[in-house]
């Protein structure tokens, strides 16, 4: 097992090997627009998981997808040269759903704010339907004090 840290080198040497080969030297038509977002290594280095995301259509993350998967060998073997370690990992390349789900995040508060502000101009108008603060304030007279105390909170009653 490695330890956390030659395990997060692993993967950000990965990262960027991983990147550069998508830059210039695949050259699959069916590869878009893509960005490589994160690269996760197993504590063994036996496994990485390389999450990338499409900027397109559906059709285009589909072929996109199917480009990785055809180019995953050459990836691999560039990949053990330039990490020159006795083992290299198997690659696996996974959709980046994080953009889809902050878009749908966006979405739904832009939602909530449309809303907040329908039900601030329906409600500008509007006025109380008794006082507009209904609380008792301590600085009010307490003349119409009925409950039985006095202001030093001592009975008022009969002294049996």
């Amino acid at each position: 097992m490695a330890d956390a840290a030659r395990v997060r080198k692993v993967a950000d040497h990965i990262h960027e090997t991983v990147a550069r080969l998508l830059q210039g030297r695949i050259k699959d038509p069916r590869l878009g627009f893509v960005t490589i977002t994160d690269v996760r290594v197993t504590g063994d280095l036996q496994q990485a998981t390389v999450f990338y995301t499409v900027y397109g259509s559906d059709e285009e993350r589909e072929d996109t997808a199917a480009a990785l998967r055809s180019a995953t060998g050459l990836i691999r073997s560039e990949v053990g040269r330039a990490l020159g370690i006795r083992l290299t990992p198997s690659l696996t390349f996974q959709l980046d759903s994080l953009p889809t789900q902050a878009q749908a995040f966006e979405d739904a508060l832009a939602q909530a704010r449309a809303r907040d502000e329908q039900i601030a101009r329906t409600y500008a108008g509007a006025t109380y339907a008794g006082d507009a603060d209904p609380y008792r304030h301590d600085d009010e007279d307490d003349e119409d004090d009925s409950d039985g105390y006095d202001d030093e909170d001592a009975y008022r009653g009969d002294e049996a």
